[in-house]
């Protein structure tokens, strides 16, 4: 397991994100990445600094978790020259899917995977904008195993420290560019 600290310029992707309090509910610290998004130079810098850390993994195939993780994960896939699957939210998904259901501080959610989304036996990194409790990524995880990858290596726009989401990721390299 492994943190990747980068220069100064993470210090200037970390001030273009909002953070948003009471949002969806009262005591939750939101982080607005769409600040991030419209600043064209510094989404620009986040993706050069995510591929640095992509880059030393060699994936083969890059999956990310809706919706946020979409807007960092195809743009790595797309610099990298290799295939981007989508896990989605239930239902979302056209074709046959498994299916994984985590716990929410409110409840569950149930994420799914296409059964032909990938070829077994790749080098995978699953990209998404926060590490929180590691429910949903852990789902992530529990779906791409069924392709029986090679390696999974986990990279995150930012992970919030507090709330301990890479001890349930301990079996994994975890990567954020951002600890909040």
């Amino acid at each position: 397991m492994c943190t990747f600290f980068l220069d100064r310029k993470v210090m200037n992707i970390k001030e273009k994100i909002r953070v948003v309090p009471d949002f969806p509910t009262p005591g939750i610290q939101f982080f607005d990445i769409t600040t991030l998004l419209n600043d064209a130079a510094a989404f620009r810098e986040t993706i050069d600094q995510m591929m640095l850390i992509a880059k030393k993994y060699n994936p083969e195939v890059v999956v990310a978790l809706e919706s946020r993780g979409f807007f960092f994960g195809t743009n790595l896939a797309f610099q990298l020259g290799i295939p981007f699957v989508p896990v989605r939210k239930k239902g979302k998904l056209p074709y046959k899917t498994y299916q994984e259901t985590y716990s929410l501080e409110y409840g569950s959610a149930t994420m799914e995977i296409h059964t032909d989304a990938m070829p077994e036996g790749k080098r995978v990194l699953i990209v998404d904008d926060v590490l929180a409790t590691g429910g949903s990524t852990s789902a992530a995880v529990n779906l791409v195993s069924h392709f029986h990858p090679k390696d999974i290596h986990l990279l995150f726009l930012m992970e919030i420290d507090a709330l301990k989401g890479r001890e349930k990721l301990s079996k994994y390299t975890v990567d954020s560019l951002l600890i909040v």
